[in-house]
């Protein structure tokens, strides 16, 4: 399992969330306490929003606990909205295109599960892309795929629903071919203006996802665990549902309710 840490509000530098605080995300790629593995090293990424309306996009196969750019950049680059993952491979090789998050256009995207039994019907699972989409296609993860099938389902006018019906066609080609569990998922992505996160899970066991509002009200963290041990004011996202944050606030909603509200 991986680890990751969003934010949107007024601009702050990354390494706020990524890497300065005791149980930073960068703490966590070796020392994670609510996930399956405490190590996480297997490449790190950060994607932020700037002037442009697409994000910028750093990506490595080095651990973020021995990564220097990565902690330059999160030093002197702030940002509106951003976010960094820590990856704990699942099956897939390391490589920096199987790094998070990808982007495409101006939505970034990172994710934090597995889909079971996705190397039994990979190239099933890609043939799902259409061709005008599938050159976006440049690593080899379940990950990346869930995102290629979120804007092929709609990401742009309707982000919630295409999300979780990605999840669903994934997780349908997981009870015809694959194995259990056939998904686990806590999922996070962007387009600088918005800040949407999943939390789901076919068994008992789904990825842990918290959120809290700044103290200021000028922005949300949201992460796979809380950056300082013991802070106060953090909240569970329920398995089960979405949440989506703006400048006015968040909606939490089932996740069966976002696909028949886009019907």
């Amino acid at each position: 399992m991986c680890r990751w840490a969003a934010y949107i509000g007024a601009p702050i530098f990354m390494d706020g969330l990524v890497s300065s605080p005791g149980h930073s995300l960068v703490h966590q790629s070796r020392a994670a306490s609510e996930c399956k593995t405490a190590l996480n090293g297997d490449g790190v990424g950060v994607a932020w929003y700037g002037d442009r309306p697409e994000p910028g996009l750093y990506r490595d196969v080095y651990p973020a606990w021995s990564d220097p750019n990565l902690m330059a950049l999160c030093r002197t680059v702030k940002s509106h909205a951003f976010m960094a993952h820590v990856r704990a491979t699942t099956g897939s090789a390391t490589s920096r295109n199987n790094c998070h998050p990808f982007a495409c256009g101006r939505w970034s995207f990172m994710h934090n599960g597995q889909v079971g039994g996705f190397d039994r019907f990979r190239r099933l699972a890609d043939m799902g892309v259409s061709d005008a989409l599938y050159a976006q296609r440049r690593g080899a993860t379940d990950s990346e795929l869930l995102f290629l099938y979120a804007i092929e389902e709609g990401l742009d006018d309707a982000p919630e629903a295409a999300m979780v019906t990605a999840h669903a066609r994934l997780e349908a080609m997981s009870r015809t071919d694959g194995t259990t569990p056939h998904l686990r998922s806590s999922a996070a992505w962007m387009d600088g203006n918005r800040l949407f996160v999943l939390r789901y899970s076919t068994d008992h066991i789904a990825p842990t996802v918290y959120y809290r509002r700044r103290p200021d009200d000028l922005g949300w963290f949201v992460v796979s665990e809380p950056p300082e041990p013991g802070q106060a004011g953090w909240i569970e996202l329920p398995a089960g549902h979405l949440a989506a944050f703006t400048d006015a606030g968040v909606i939490i909603t089932p996740m069966s309710y976002a696909v028949a509200a886009a019907a």
